[in-house]
């Protein structure tokens, strides 16, 4: 059966499921291609007629250069410029004004899209009574690569067009989700890695303020944005890379989306580039972005929203994969590692640190099993527990959680690993290419339960205790709080302390930065 509503646009007809209306592919934001390119994102056209929102539409341009191990994060279909396309899944095409949850998909800011079927909203959207949106938004050089300075302003491009292209998704929730049941007053954004990182920067983005209420931050928070000094070097870099001069604007232009993916990418066209770290990223550019988010954060940019963010267990398992050299580290070369991250003095102590810890909890003390420790914390926790100290500051609404299930994949070698929780939270651990991931059995559905209850009711109300959980408390510096996801998901304060105390002296400058 099809379902048909009528937006700012035009019509659209998508698909009824019975007790469920879909819209795929819908657009926007205008193509931003040919003269668009590389410019912030416009309003899209209107159409006559009915448009057909039945399917889903391209993606972002992108290398398939990572996590394809996982057959359920491979991102297939075409690639096209014409990607500034979201997709909505609704109980019913009413006034209820239900919550709306706009999903914000990850992938280091170069991969992945918003029809990915890991993110249907099919079961969030059934089981909570809200509507799910989820947004595609451009990568990698497209949508994040600084070339206003380089070009001497030939091209503008500010290096934040793809999070400038989520802001306007966000605004296109407000004029519209009206009609598909939704309260464009009650708007949580919530976002995975990369996803959670670009949730970290709209809070602190004037331009994104008013367009949602609640955010959720998954495995990333707002300490991740490049400077501009870094986002020109990287221009620089991927320019020279093409062979093409900085100054020339007529062949920056030129250059086809395939051209500008390889210049990330190593001679054997697969491999990213490793002094380039993680290329793309937002950019703290002085005016899309002011300062540094989490100092804009701290200040007070996201006062009157509430706030849940977290982390998995042990996030860099999930990378280690792609780290031949891991196995090989001994305690000097850690120490290097660590050191090449931070200062050596605190890379010295934080090493010291984990290795009493998790001797004393009987867990692996191994150079491997410390970095991987080390860098979960670096990148993913830590960030984000500095996030609910600072937003704690300016609304009460804030609460932790700590992911803690262990993926049974590769005999256990992933362990609580970066991006493991997905499926739990949108009910799709039963799909292809997830149940060896996620695991199954009566435990991952009383897990996968419970994360979908706690997110639904954050979205409803702006707490998330619910039933299935029980209470939550909201986090405080002198507590601190926090969900523990897993076998036997409870509350608890202050997990894992010892750890957190030694990144106390540790500047946020030295924190999610790839």
């Amino acid at each position: 059966m099809s379902a048909t509503v009528s937006i700012h646009q035009g019509k659209l007809e998508g698909d009824d499921q019975g007790g469920l209306c879909v819209f795929k592919g819908v657009p926007f934001a205008a193509p931003p291609a040919a003269a668009r390119r590389w410019l912030a994102p416009e309003k899209p056209a209107s159409w006559t007629g009915l448009r057909d929102a039945r399917r889903f539409g391209a993606v972002a341009h992108q290398n398939q250069v990572m996590l394809t191990a996982l057959s359920a994060m491979v991102v297939d279909g075409e690639q096209s410029e014409d990607c500034l396309l979201l997709n909505v899944w609704t109980p019913a095409l009413d006034g209820k004004r239900r919550p709306v949850m706009v999903w914000i998909h990850g992938g280091a800011f170069s991969i992945g899209s918003g029809s990915q079927p890991l993110y249907d909203g099919s079961v969030l959207a059934r089981r909570g009574d809200v509507v799910v949106v989820t947004v595609n938004y451009r990568l990698g050089p497209l949508g994040f690569m600084r070339l206003a300075d380089v070009t001497n302003g030939k091209i503008p491009a500010t290096g934040n067009e793809g999070i400038l292209d989520q802001v306007a998704a966000l605004r296109w929730v407000r004029d519209n989700i009206a009609e598909f049941g939704g309260d464009p007053g009650n708007v949580t954004i919530f976002g995975e890695s990369a996803g959670g990182m670009s949730v970290g920067t709209i809070l602190a983005m004037p331009s994104a303020r008013g367009l949602f209420h609640k955010a959720i931050l998954q495995s990333g928070a707002s300490h991740t944005g490049a400077s501009i000094a870094r986002a020109n070097r990287t221009a620089e870099r991927v320019l020279s890379r093409l062979k093409v001069r900085p100054g020339d604007d007529r062949a920056i232009r030129a250059l086809t989306p395939a051209q500008l993916l390889t210049g990330t990418l190593l001679d054997d066209g697969k491999t990213p580039d490793p002094e380039l770290g993680m290329a793309y990223q937002p950019v703290a550019d002085g005016t899309l972005v002011p300062r540094a988010a989490i100092e804009m954060v701290a200040d007070g940019s996201a006062s009157g929203v509430a706030v849940m963010a977290g982390s998995t267990l042990e996030e860099w398992k999930l990378f280690a994969l792609m780290d031949a050299s891991l196995h090989k580290l001994d305690r000097s070369r850690l120490g290097a590692r660590i050191g090449g991250r931070l200062t050596a003095p605190a890379a010295d102590a934080l090493i010291d640190t984990y290795q009493k810890a998790r001797a004393a909890r009987g867990e692996p003390v191994t150079p491997a099993e410390l970095f991987t420790a080390i860098e979960t914390d670096r990148v993913f926790r830590i960030p984000g527990v500095r996030l609910a100290q600072v937003q704690g500051r300016h609304d009460p609404r804030v609460f932790s959680y700590l992911f803690t299930w262990p993926s049974p994949a590769m005999g256990g070698m992933l362990g609580c690993c970066h991006a493991l929780e997905l499926g739990f939270v949108f009910g799709t651990n039963h799909m292809p290419g997830m149940t060896m991931f996620a695991g199954t059995g009566p435990a991952a559905e009383k897990l996968a339960t419970q994360m979908q209850d706690a997110w639904i009711a954050f979205a409803r109300s702006g707490d998330p205790g619910c039933a299935s959980v029980g209470t939550w408390a909201a986090y405080t510096e002198a507590r601190r709080p926090t969900m523990v996801f897993g076998a036997n998901t409870a509350l608890e304060d202050a997990p894992r302390d010892q750890e957190r105390r030694a990144w106390d002296a540790i500047p946020d400058r030295n924190l999610g930065t790839l």
